[in-house]
């Protein structure tokens, strides 16, 4: 039948098959926009209320236009219903809950219903172009893309990636680069986001994944899985460390990084605009690999501390300031590599504080156990540094001392009992003092010491205790060291007056006993509110009863 558009068949489909092959989109998104644009242009002319379909062939251009109403036996919408008497004569033998195409007369478009027809396919054109740019890049973080620079908008540069558009934020840029527009730019893809108005492609130069990226293009046994870039960290366009491990024990990771006359390296080091990087062998043991990442200086000794999940490193006094770097950037990418917190102290100072330490535990053992100062040395010599340590120690172990016998670490374990009784006696005077409730001392994992703690920070009742979060409660304090890395990894503490961690934080509580403790002080909660649900049912029971007897009277 006769369309009535003002461009003929072939052109329709001349033009949905440009328009397609200009935005890379599929010709059926296109041939739907006009359909839909041929529709709303129809009811433009026909009325808003009907049901009005357009079908345009994308072989030929024929366009058919209709009207579909459904057969019911009471009218309520006579735009987009009609009854058994009235279908019978568009369709003989029609029956309720049938669906009846009317055929429509051709349609002009004027210039105002050609304007909104083109709105239309412009707006469906659209939005199927940022559909196709999201499907493409969506799965595509991680690699890395060569784009040109469109242009720099508040130091943010703008990258035309050929069908689509991605942006460098000003923090995800080497510092100090230069840019101008139509450079050439490689950027790693950090994430895509879809968005409204189109998807949103960030870009990153400064990610420590670039640099893994640029070493995989570089360096064909990276790319092909022999060498395995197990951690990196960088200060952009200053200095970067890596960490490589060969699978291959006939291949040297780190020589193979470098490349012939530091071939390889110096094609990554070009284009992360100089960026010095150290290239490291990796190892599983944590204190080897904290030694490599503070290479170029040499490590006398390594302490891990496990509960803490931090690392001291002793350095000779004269490696001090090589192992921080300046401005600590040597330390803080060791730390960001190893993904430790890493404090430095020079031999200097591990020594006074081993002094310090032994002279305050020998000093215990002295005051607590009643004893001599060489016998108190002595147990600090082995290892003991705590009451607790030498009353529950097994007793084979504390005889095994040289110069000990069986009865000696015996009645030592006896006095470190009784002073550790001692102690526990006085924290619960002490607490019975500071007003803290008996019930709290019924709670688990909660000693008299720890109570006083609670009691001193104004936590008294099981109300009090109820209220804290677990983090509030036992999330553990750190001490400041020597020589501090302030850029380390650290877990976030809340900071509510009572210094950084929990209040329980030096007692070395899980996660999990604090979580116990407090569901637990939380629990007569619970039981009052049971409580209250009993009472009234019971109510509700004793009141069906006493209306009982009235209804049979």
């Amino acid at each position: 039948m006769a369309t009535g558009v003002t461009a003929n068949r072939a052109e329709l489909i001349a033009i949905a098959n440009s328009v397609a092959s200009e935005k890379m989109i599929d010709k059926g998104i296109v041939i739907e926009a006009m359909e839909d644009a041929i529709q709303r242009a129809a009811r433009t002319r026909y009325g808003q209320e009907m049901d009005i379909r357009a079908k345009l062939d994308p072989n030929n251009g024929d366009l058919r236009l209709w009207r579909v109403v459904e057969v019911v036996e009471l009218v309520d919408d006579i735009y987009k219903q009609v009854d058994v008497a009235g279908a019978q004569k568009l369709q003989p033998g029609a029956s309720v809950g049938d669906y009846l195409v009317d055929p429509l007369p051709p349609i002009e478009f004027g210039r105002i219903q050609a304007q909104a027809a083109k709105q239309t396919i412009f707006q469906k054109v659209r939005d199927a172009e940022r559909e196709r740019q999201y499907e493409e890049f969506k799965d595509r973080a991680g690699e890395i893309i060569t784009g040109v620079v469109k242009r720099v908008e508040f130091g943010h540069i703008v990258v035309d990636l050929g069908r689509a558009e991605g942006v460098i934020r000003r923090d995800a840029q080497i510092p100090r680069e230069v840019v101008r527009v139509n450079d050439r730019i490689r950027s790693l893809i950090l994430k895509v986001v879809r968005e409204n108005r189109g998807p949103q492609i960030f870009l990153s130069r400064a990610h420590p994944d670039f640099m893994k990226k640029l070493f995989a293009q570089e360096v064909p046994e990276i790319y092909d899985g022999i060498i395995e870039i197990k951690a990196a960290a960088r200060d952009p366009g200053s200095r970067a460390k890596i960490g490589v491990i060969s699978h291959d024990s006939s291949i040297d990771p780190v020589g193979a990084c470098v490349g012939m006359k530091g071939s390889r390296v110096q094609a990554v080091v070009q284009e992360m605009q100089g960026e010095k990087i150290d290239i490291i062998p990796w190892s599983p043991d944590t204190a080897t690999f904290v030694v490599n990442a503070l290479q170029p200086a040499n490590v006398a000794r390594v302490v891990i501390d496990e509960e803490e999940d931090r690392i001291e490193v002793v350095v000779p006094d004269d490696q001090l300031s090589l192992a921080i770097g300046r401005r600590g950037q040597n330390v803080r990418l060791a730390s960001q590599l190893t993904a430790k917190a890493i404090d430095i102290l020079t031999e200097t100072d591990a020594s006074e504080k081993r002094q310090q330490e032994f002279v305050k535990n020998s000093e215990l053992f002295q005051n607590e156990l009643d004893v001599d100062e060489t016998l108190a040395q002595l147990l600090v010599a082995e290892g003991f540094g705590a009451l607790e340590e030498v009353a529950y120690v097994e007793l084979d172990e504390l005889a095994g001392i040289e110069g000990f016998d069986e009865d000696l670490a015996q009645e030592l374990q006896s006095r470190a009992q009784e002073a550790l009784d001692r102690r526990e006696q006085a924290a619960r005077e002490e607490r019975q003092a500071l007003g803290v409730e008996d019930a709290l001392a019924e709670l688990p994992y909660l000693t008299e010491a720890m109570l006083v703690t609670l009691g001193k920070a104004g936590i008294r009742t099981l109300d009090d205790l109820a209220d804290l979060a677990t983090d509030e409660l036992v999330e553990k304090k750190r001490a400041e060291p020597r020589r501090r890395n302030d850029d380390a990894p650290r877990r976030d503490s809340r900071n509510d007056g009572r210094g950084n961690g929990g209040v329980l934080g030096e007692y070395g509580l899980s996660d999990e006993q604090g979580n116990e403790i407090i569901m637990a002080a939380r629990a007569h909660w619970f039981a009052d509110e049971d409580g209250a649900a009993d009472e009234t049912a019971d109510a509700d029971g004793a009141g069906d009863e006493t209306a009982e007897p009235e209804t049979q009277a």
